[in-house]
């Protein structure tokens, strides 16, 4: 993970926003969001594992599911996750639904980063920054 420093740290938006300024970017916000907090994450890329810009928020008056809810920026980063190729070894099956987890674990979840997707970030967040006006 290597942190970015930004314009953004600090600021605050209504949540939604902020989704209809970063979605047509090609930001999500990441499945790894609670009511409290989230991100708004960017492929970079997936040929070599995953990296991705990511742009940490948390809720300061609500949760992230209330309407209206406004969110403070925190520090952006560039995160690299490798994952193993095929199916993991050590698959299990649940109990909800007869489902099971058949992803991989990741190899390296905190991989090294290249410096071009360092770049690619910084030009991605410069992006946002200019979109959001700060």
């Amino acid at each position: 993970m290597i942190e970015l420093s930004s314009a953004l740290e600090g600021k605050s938006f209504n949540l939604y926003e902020l989704e209809q300024k970063l979605k047509p970017l090609g930001y999500s916000i990441g499945g790894n969001w609670d009511y409290d907090h989230g991100f708004f994450d960017y492929k970079i890329n997936a040929e070599e594992g995953y990296q991705f810009l990511r742009l940490p928020f948390t809720a300061i008056d609500g949760q992230l599911d209330s309407p209206g809810v406004t969110v403070e920026f925190g520090t952006p980063f560039v995160l690299a996750h490798v994952y193993e190729r095929g199916l993991d070894d050590f698959a299990s099956s649940g109990n909800i639904g007869g489902a099971f987890n058949q992803f991989s674990e990741p190899e390296d979840p905190d991989a090294e980063i290249k410096e071009r997707y360092v770049i690619s970030g910084k030009r991605l967040l410069e992006e946002a920054e200019k979109t959001l006006n700060v």
